[in-house]
Protein backbone atom coordinates (compact mmCIF):
# COMPACT_ATOMS: atom_id res chain seq x y z
CA UNK A 1 0.00 0.00 0.00
CA UNK A 2 2.61 2.27 0.58
CA UNK A 3 4.58 1.68 -2.82
CA UNK A 4 1.20 3.06 -4.53
CA UNK A 5 0.67 6.13 -2.50
CA UNK A 6 4.19 7.22 -3.16
CA UNK A 7 4.62 6.01 -6.69
CA UNK A 8 7.71 4.00 -6.30
CA UNK A 9 8.19 0.09 -7.02
CA UNK A 10 9.20 -2.07 -5.18
CA UNK A 11 13.51 -3.22 -5.68
CA UNK A 12 13.42 -6.58 -7.77
CA UNK A 13 13.61 -9.82 -5.39
CA UNK A 14 17.38 -10.67 -7.24
CA UNK A 15 19.42 -9.69 -10.00
CA UNK A 16 18.23 -9.50 -13.03
CA UNK A 17 20.00 -11.19 -15.94
CA UNK A 18 20.48 -9.11 -19.48
CA UNK A 19 17.68 -9.70 -21.50
CA UNK A 20 20.32 -10.79 -24.52
CA UNK A 21 21.23 -13.57 -22.34
CA UNK A 22 25.25 -12.64 -22.45
CA UNK A 23 25.34 -13.74 -18.87
CA UNK A 24 26.19 -10.60 -17.35
CA UNK A 25 23.51 -8.26 -15.31
CA UNK A 26 20.92 -5.85 -16.22
CA UNK A 27 19.53 -3.41 -14.87
CA UNK A 28 16.13 -1.29 -15.07
CA UNK A 29 17.84 1.99 -16.14
CA UNK A 30 19.26 0.27 -19.41
CA UNK A 31 16.00 -1.31 -19.92
CA UNK A 32 16.86 -4.76 -18.29
CA UNK A 33 20.89 -4.91 -20.38
CA UNK A 34 24.02 -4.53 -19.47
CA UNK A 35 26.03 -2.04 -20.10
CA UNK A 36 27.15 -3.54 -23.59
CA UNK A 37 24.56 -4.30 -24.99
CA UNK A 38 22.90 -1.40 -23.86
CA UNK A 39 25.74 0.81 -25.62
CA UNK A 40 25.45 -1.48 -28.93
CA UNK A 41 21.75 -1.28 -28.99
CA UNK A 42 22.12 2.97 -28.83
CA UNK A 43 25.02 2.78 -31.73
CA UNK A 44 22.75 0.91 -33.59
CA UNK A 45 19.64 2.77 -33.56
CA UNK A 46 22.26 5.77 -34.19
CA UNK A 47 23.70 4.12 -37.33
CA UNK A 48 20.11 3.74 -38.39
CA UNK A 49 18.92 7.02 -38.13
CA UNK A 50 22.18 7.96 -40.02
CA UNK A 51 21.54 5.62 -42.93
CA UNK A 52 18.26 6.98 -43.00
CA UNK A 53 19.20 10.39 -43.22
CA UNK A 54 21.83 10.23 -45.74
CA UNK A 55 19.77 7.83 -48.56
CA UNK A 56 16.98 10.73 -47.99
CA UNK A 57 20.09 13.14 -48.97
CA UNK A 58 20.96 10.70 -51.75
CA UNK A 59 17.63 10.35 -52.65
CA UNK A 60 16.50 14.36 -52.32
CA UNK A 61 19.62 14.90 -54.78
CA UNK A 62 21.27 17.16 -52.05
CA UNK A 63 24.85 16.65 -51.37
CA UNK A 64 25.56 18.31 -48.33
CA UNK A 65 25.69 15.32 -46.21
CA UNK A 66 28.87 14.24 -45.17
CA UNK A 67 30.78 12.05 -46.86
CA UNK A 68 31.91 9.90 -43.81
CA UNK A 69 28.25 9.81 -42.77
CA UNK A 70 27.58 7.84 -46.18
CA UNK A 71 30.13 5.87 -45.77
CA UNK A 72 28.95 4.71 -41.96
CA UNK A 73 25.35 4.23 -43.43
CA UNK A 74 26.62 2.15 -46.82
CA UNK A 75 27.90 -0.74 -43.94
CA UNK A 76 24.28 -1.47 -42.43
CA UNK A 77 21.38 -3.48 -43.66
CA UNK A 78 18.84 -1.07 -44.67
CA UNK A 79 15.06 -2.37 -44.97
CA UNK A 80 14.69 -1.96 -48.92
CA UNK A 81 10.58 -1.39 -48.54
CA UNK A 82 11.44 1.39 -46.26
CA UNK A 83 12.75 3.81 -49.06
CA UNK A 84 11.47 4.26 -52.40
CA UNK A 85 13.21 2.74 -55.40
CA UNK A 86 14.82 4.79 -57.65
CA UNK A 87 17.92 4.85 -59.69
CA UNK A 88 20.30 6.44 -57.91
CA UNK A 89 23.68 7.99 -59.93
CA UNK A 90 26.78 8.82 -57.57
CA UNK A 91 29.66 11.41 -58.30
CA UNK A 92 32.85 9.22 -58.06
CA UNK A 93 33.85 11.15 -54.95
CA UNK A 94 30.66 9.92 -53.16
CA UNK A 95 30.60 6.36 -54.01
CA UNK A 96 31.12 3.54 -51.59
CA UNK A 97 34.32 2.13 -51.56
CA UNK A 98 35.94 4.27 -54.67
CA UNK A 99 38.77 5.47 -53.29
CA UNK A 100 41.76 5.04 -50.78
CA UNK A 101 41.77 6.48 -47.18
CA UNK A 102 45.17 8.19 -46.76
CA UNK A 103 46.38 5.87 -44.38
CA UNK A 104 46.39 2.81 -47.16
CA UNK A 105 48.26 4.96 -49.97
CA UNK A 106 50.62 5.70 -47.16
CA UNK A 107 51.29 1.86 -46.65
CA UNK A 108 51.61 1.34 -50.49
CA UNK A 109 54.27 4.22 -50.72
CA UNK A 110 55.91 2.12 -47.50
CA UNK A 111 55.95 -1.18 -49.54
CA UNK A 112 57.22 0.85 -52.90
CA UNK A 113 60.22 1.95 -50.83
CA UNK A 114 60.89 -1.78 -49.33
CA UNK A 115 61.02 -2.88 -52.51
CA UNK A 116 63.45 -0.60 -53.77
CA UNK A 117 66.32 -2.38 -52.43
CA UNK A 118 68.40 -2.29 -49.10
CA UNK A 119 69.58 1.32 -47.88
CA UNK A 120 72.92 2.77 -48.87
CA UNK A 121 75.20 5.19 -48.36
CA UNK A 122 75.06 8.03 -50.93
CA UNK A 123 78.92 8.59 -50.92
CA UNK A 124 80.40 5.26 -50.78
CA UNK A 125 77.41 2.85 -51.49
CA UNK A 126 77.75 0.88 -47.98
CA UNK A 127 74.48 -0.82 -46.94
CA UNK A 128 73.76 0.50 -44.43
CA UNK A 129 69.78 -0.85 -43.24
CA UNK A 130 68.62 0.62 -39.86
CA UNK A 131 71.25 1.86 -38.80
CA UNK A 132 71.97 4.80 -41.72
CA UNK A 133 72.21 8.44 -41.20
CA UNK A 134 69.69 10.94 -42.65
CA UNK A 135 71.88 13.89 -43.35
CA UNK A 136 69.44 17.55 -43.59
CA UNK A 137 70.19 17.29 -47.17
CA UNK A 138 68.09 14.90 -47.47
CA UNK A 139 70.68 11.68 -48.37
CA UNK A 140 71.24 8.84 -46.05
CA UNK A 141 75.00 8.61 -45.12
CA UNK A 142 77.06 5.74 -43.35
CA UNK A 143 78.50 5.84 -40.27
CA UNK A 144 81.87 7.39 -41.69
CA UNK A 145 80.12 9.92 -44.10
CA UNK A 146 77.24 11.16 -41.83
CA UNK A 147 78.74 14.38 -40.82
CA UNK A 148 78.63 16.93 -42.92
CA UNK A 149 82.16 17.83 -43.49
CA UNK A 150 82.56 13.98 -44.91
CA UNK A 151 80.18 13.82 -47.47
CA UNK A 152 80.57 17.69 -49.10
CA UNK A 153 76.33 18.90 -48.00
CA UNK A 154 75.37 20.97 -50.14
CA UNK A 155 73.03 22.33 -46.87
CA UNK A 156 73.22 25.36 -45.51
CA UNK A 157 73.22 25.51 -41.56
CA UNK A 158 74.58 29.19 -41.37
CA UNK A 159 71.71 30.34 -43.22
CA UNK A 160 69.70 27.66 -41.22
CA UNK A 161 70.61 28.52 -37.62
CA UNK A 162 69.99 32.33 -38.53
CA UNK A 163 66.51 31.81 -39.39
CA UNK A 164 65.94 29.98 -36.22
CA UNK A 165 67.36 31.82 -34.44
CA UNK A 166 65.94 34.87 -35.81
CA UNK A 167 62.30 33.18 -35.39
CA UNK A 168 63.21 32.46 -31.53
CA UNK A 169 63.81 35.72 -30.42
CA UNK A 170 61.88 38.16 -32.23
CA UNK A 171 62.80 41.79 -32.02
CA UNK A 172 60.69 43.68 -28.80
CA UNK A 173 60.96 47.32 -29.18
CA UNK A 174 59.06 49.35 -26.23
CA UNK A 175 56.89 52.57 -27.40
CA UNK A 176 59.27 55.69 -26.80
CA UNK A 177 58.16 57.89 -23.42
CA UNK A 178 57.73 60.87 -23.94
CA UNK A 179 60.33 63.30 -21.59
CA UNK A 180 59.28 65.50 -18.86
Amino acid sequence: MEHDETGCQPPPEGPILCINNCGFFGSAATMNMCSKCHKDLILKQEQAKLAATSIENIVNGSSSGNIKELAVAGTLDVPVDSVERKAISLPPTLAFGSGETDEEKEKEKEKEKEKEGPSRCTTCKKRVGLTGFKCRCGNLFCGSHRYSDKHDCPFDYRTAARDAIARANPVVKAEKLDKI
